[in-house]
């Protein structure tokens, strides 16, 4: 992810972000040093004060107890916890696959010399699951499930402390060993040291805001990370066969995740952007999550008018989103000729 409010040769906007990124981070990076230091030196203390001021939540254990994992269990709806488990057997199913292409290797290059290497579970994971504005149930699954296929040895899962009981639930589905009612970089900062009530683990992953991505960045050392992924980021590469309100959709979907969440339009299609610039407009007129969507859409929101073809995929590689979309009228072939981006989505309705 780079910084997408220079406008390259080729590119041109037609709406650009309002604030910058990186230095809105400064603020962040000190408050989270403060965190980190704090819950490192104090444990669960320092827990118990930040979870009071940042999540107004003040629990005298941070353990979810087997009593409510079941009780989370037994309130999810039918549906859900079918579609549920239809999402943690469609990942587990990925997951053993990948599994099943990373093989151990012995090879001896010359007479007496041999070299190879070992595929080693991890021993202790910690997953971080989001969720404390709205229920993101595949968030527990795409962490929690894989580092179980993988087989390490226990899976700790911490949420905030006022995500919906749902995800109890979805974290108990996916297998995690235990699960903490702790968010923010707190959480982060409990999980890579060790407080009295949390383990300390071997390596930190999942997604959050820009608090938890900056914990994780700080923390990078005395344990592993998997990425740095947050605040959320998307962005459409589309040319004149986009549908407008598709892409207004898409780009809100992602912007309702945090008032820092970055989103953004890349099309080749003068007609297209300002269809897409009028229906974002038209759709946070009704939707029910505008009053953050709007925030991140009015700081950081982009659309950008690449002269040819070859000037957006120039600019999305250099962007690198974290999500990347294709609406063109050949979207497998043209995913072809990208390189830099977390995840593809490749199609109107990928």
């Amino acid at each position: 992810m780079s910084d997408s409010t220079r406008a390259p040769e080729g590119i041109s906007f037609v709406k650009s972000p309002s604030r910058d990124q990186v230095s809105d981070n400064k603020p962040v990076e000190a408050l989270v040093a403060e965190i980190l230091k704090n819950v490192k030196e104090r444990g669960d203390e320092a827990v118990r004060e930040y979870s009071k001021q940042f999540d107004k939540s003040e629990l005298a254990v941070f353990e979810v107890t087997k009593a409510e994992r079941e009780a989370a269990l037994a309130e999810l709806a039918p549906q859900t916890r079918a579609d549920t488990e239809f999402a943690i057997a469609n990942v587990r199913k990925f997951a053993e696959a990948q599994l099943a292409t990373i093989l151990p290797l012995e090879i001896e290059t010359l007479p007496g010399v041999h070299l190879g290497h070992r595929v080693i579970p991890i021993d202790r994971v910690g997953c971080y699951v989001p969720g404390g504005r709205y229920p993101l149930l595949s968030a527990p699954i795409m962490t929690i499930v894989p580092a179980k296929v993988a087989g390490v040895g226990e899976v700790i899962a911490c949420l905030p402390p006022n995500a919906h009981r749902a995800m109890i639930a979805g974290c108990h589905l996916s297998g995690a060993d235990r699960i903490f009612k702790i968010g923010g970089a707190q959480a982060i900062a409990a999980m890579a040291f060790g407080t009295q009530s949390v383990p300390a683990v071997n390596k930190i992953v999942g997604p959050g805001n820009a608090f938890v991505n900056e914990a994780k960045r700080q923390v990078f050392g005395p344990v592993g990370i998997d990425q740095l992924a947050g605040p959320s980021e998307i962005f459409t590469l589309a040319d004149e066969t986009g549908d407008a309100a598709m892409i207004a959709t898409d780009l809100l979907a992602q912007a309702e995740h945090d008032v820092r969440t970055r989103v953004g339009l890349i099309t080749t299609s003068e007609k297209l952007a300002r269809e897409v610039l009028a229906e974002v407009e038209a759709q946070l007129a009704t939707l029910s999550t505008a009053n953050i969507a709007a925030v991140s859409w009015r700081d950081y929101g982009i659309i950008a008018l690449a002269r040819t073809e070859a000037d957006m995929v120039d600019y999305s590689e250099e962007i690198a989103a974290e999500h990347l979309q294709v609406h063109t009228r050949d979207a497998q072939e043209f995913a072809k000729k990208l390189d830099n981006y977390g995840s593809l989505f490749i199609g109107t309705n990928a």
